[in-house]
């Protein structure tokens, strides 16, 4: 492929190899370290030999790609907090004063507002490092200001993990932002501090705040000001779940994300005024410094998440390019773009966003620009129309895997959405802009606000019809990691195919089919597999058993809970067909017995020689009695019981030495059947 002649592609290619190790594998700082310097070492030797021969050697390359990789490791070991001896995490808080600085102001839970915040002390002693503040709903409570600082005498508390198969692993994707525990408060145990602004993020949100103070002063309804803050400052938070459904459904949920076209936007406003500064002498070079300036003070008024902190990266790096006269290169631009953004920020690498902007923009250079020669049309209209429909389509080529493995959903009706709104956003972005300007300056008139109130309104309706469209929209598809990678070497060989025409990429093309079947093929084999499920359900009992594509459900929920309790482990297991049944006194497997005992406390094992005993609706047994008659495997306590109980049923078991496992703390419980 020509794309891996240039140095900095294969830089970072080699980089995020690095990154991965670093991630997965635990590899000691000094090693990493000794490897880097041995490596330079060995480099430099092997330039003057070959320069004194007068010829390249390969393991100039080699050497060099290995001391990147190790550099990608060295990054991630040094962005892990949890190495910092000052983070919180390696810090005894127990019966400790909690000191600490609100970050970021996150989208509220149903009891809860959520937030990212900083340590600053525990006791007396300064410590590093962020957590995740839940701070519990009433009729009272306010939201809390960004750099306000607070103090607070509850405990850490660890985030949960994944506590039934297949589900969205809140704890890792936290981690991932260097997010390791969390703390429940009361508002009356929060003690405030201080509300002063100490850093830029204290700013940008005093920017935004003072923003929607003066919108809301012009009577925006709820729905239209969530979208404007989404559209343009970058938060999310306000959007409504049928809004943001909506526009998911749609295929247009990535309008709602700030990215590429939004930084494009501003930058081409930006160069429009300050062109009279190239009249003078060093104006181009005050102008670059001005361009990157101005984005990155947009960028952080928005939250410098993952997508726009890649555009305002990108761009940066074409504003320099495009005002000192050189010659850019639009995949060494987005290879410069994630090789800067992944030393600063390597875990960004995992982040769903950073992955799904960068892979779009791939696909429209690399696929786009030949879908659009196949077909030219002499009117102006219907090429423009042309000219964004080749947009979304190779951008849903470059997404389509990863959507589907993330969200299990795809949008059939995602060219409408991106036709008709896709060549009227610049339009809107720029009259929002405009609106809040007029607004901050009190000088925005009435009709202009009703006018862009309109227009978003119509964009969330035309968006709730789209999505209402349900027999376009294909959901619950099955799709794992494998899949994903399959699909990829499947799509990089068909472009490459398209491109060169030859027998060398028509062979690839039909060996990666042949290797998505046999992923497909593979993914069939282990779906087939027999078990028994325990799922956790607060208050209620859930217990599955697979029989290859089926499940039988054994609940005290209703049909329609059961299925949406269990999407994700049906979406995950490809499961056709759920059926649903009452609770029974045991369940009889081909190589295990299951008694079941509810909250009567009754059971009868003269006929049964039960392997496993599952305790729901808190039943009052003597559980020694019971384990000595029986001598199970193991006991299984699922959500529905009493904690009080589970602690006395654990405590029991582990003075008679049979295994506990208690859903609420240990997750699901699983155990494979024969066939």
């Amino acid at each position: 492929m020509k794309l891996l002649n240039f140095t900095i592609i294969k830089l970072t290619v080699c980089l995020v190899i690095g990154i991965l190790i670093g991630y997965f594998v635990t590899i000691p700082l000094t090693i990493t370290l000794c490897a880097i310097s041995f490596l330079i070492l060995l480099l430099t030797l092997i330039y003057f030999i070959s320069k004194q021969k007068r010829h390249k050697t390969v393991w100039f390359g080699i050497t060099s790609f290995l001391i990147m990789i190790c550099i990608g490791v060295l990054t991630t070991c040094i962005h892990n907090e949890k190495l910092d001896k000052n983070n919180y995490t390696n810090i005894d808080t127990k019966n400790k004063l909690i000191t600490f600085r609100i970050r970021t102001t996150l989208k509220s839970g149903l009891y809860n507002d959520k937030y990212i915040i900083n340590i600053l002390k525990i006791g007396d002693a300064s410590v590093s490092g962020k957590a995740l503040l839940n701070v519990s709903k009433d009729s009272l409570n306010t939201v809390l200001k960004v750099d306000a600082i607070y103090a607070t005498s509850e405990g850490f508390k660890p985030i949960v993990s994944t506590i039934n198969p297949y589900q969205f692993n809140y704890r890792s994707y936290l981690e991932k932002q260097y997010v390791f525990k969390q703390l429940y408060v009361n508002p009356s145990r929060l003690f405030r501090v201080s509300e002063k602004k100490h850093t830029i993020y204290g700013y940008a949100d005093w920017v935004r705040e003072t923003i929607n103070t003066k919108l809301k002063a012009n009577h925006f309804k709820p729905d239209v000001l969530a979208i404007i803050n989404a559209l343009i400052l970058g938060q999310r938070q306000d959007l409504s779940k049928d809004i943001y459904d909506s526009y998911t459904d749609a295929g247009a949920v990535h309008i709602l994300a700030v990215s590429g076209l939004h930084v494009a936007l501003i930058l081409l406003l930006l160069n429009f005024a300050l062109r009279p500064l190239k009249r003078f002498k060093y104006g181009r070079q005050l102008t670059v410094i001005i361009l990157v300036l101005l984005m990155w003070c947009f960028a952080i008024i928005a939250g410098l998440s993952a997508s726009v902190t890649r555009a305002v990266t990108m761009f940066s790096i074409i504003a320099i390019g495009m005002h000192l006269k050189r010659p850019t290169n639009i995949y060494n631009t987005l290879a410069i773009s994630i090789f800067v953004l992944l030393l600063f920020k390597p875990l960004f690498l995992f982040d769903v966003g950073f992955q799904l902007s960068y892979l779009a923009v791939i696909a429209i250079v690399a696929i786009q620009p030949r879908l659009v020669k196949l077909w030219k049309p002499k009117n102006f209209i219907i090429a423009k129309v042309w000219d964004y429909f080749t947009v979304g389509i190779a951008a849903q080529f470059g997404v389509a895997p990863i959507s589907l493995y993330y969200f299990h959903q795809f949008p059939g009706l995602f060219f409408v959405a991106n036709v008709i709104i896709i060549p009227f956003l610049g339009f809107i972005l720029a009259t929002g802009i405009f609106v809040i300007i007029l607004a901050l300056c009190n000088a925005l008139p009435k009709f202009l606000a009703d006018a862009f109130s309109f227009i978003i309104s119509s964009m969330n309706d035309l968006m709730k019809w789209l999505s209402l469209q349900e027999s376009f929209l294909f959901k619950d598809i099955s799709f794992n990691g494998w899949q994903v990678i399959a699909a990829y070497i499947f799509a990089i060989a068909f472009v490459q195919l398209g491109i060169q025409k030859n027998y060398k990429w028509l062979k690839f093309t039909l060996i990666s089919i042949l290797l998505f079947q046999g992923v497909n093929l593979f993914n069939k084999y282990t779906n087939s597999t027999n078990s028994l499920t325990v799922f956790h359900k607060s208050r209620h009992t859930i217990i599955g058993e697979k029989t290859q594509n089926k499940l039988d459900v054994f609940s005290d929920l209703d049909s329609l809970n059961q299925f949406s309790n269990l999407k994700d482990y049906v979406i995950g297991n490809n499961i056709k067909v759920i059926n649903g049944f009452k609770i029974p006194s045991y369940i009889q497997t081909k190589s295990h017995t299951i008694l079941i005992v509810d909250s009567l406390g009754v059971y009868n094992v003269k006929k049964l020689k039960p392997h496993y005993i599952i305790l729901t609706q808190s039943p009052k047994v003597n559980l020694k009695r019971l384990i000595d008659s029986i001598q199970p495997k193991q006991i299984i306590a699922d959500g529905s019981n009493y904690k009080s109980y589970v602690t006395r049923w654990k405590a029991t078991c582990l003075k008679q030495k049979i295994p506990f496992h208690y859903t609420g703390e240990k997750g699901f419980f699983s155990l494979a059947l024969k066939k």
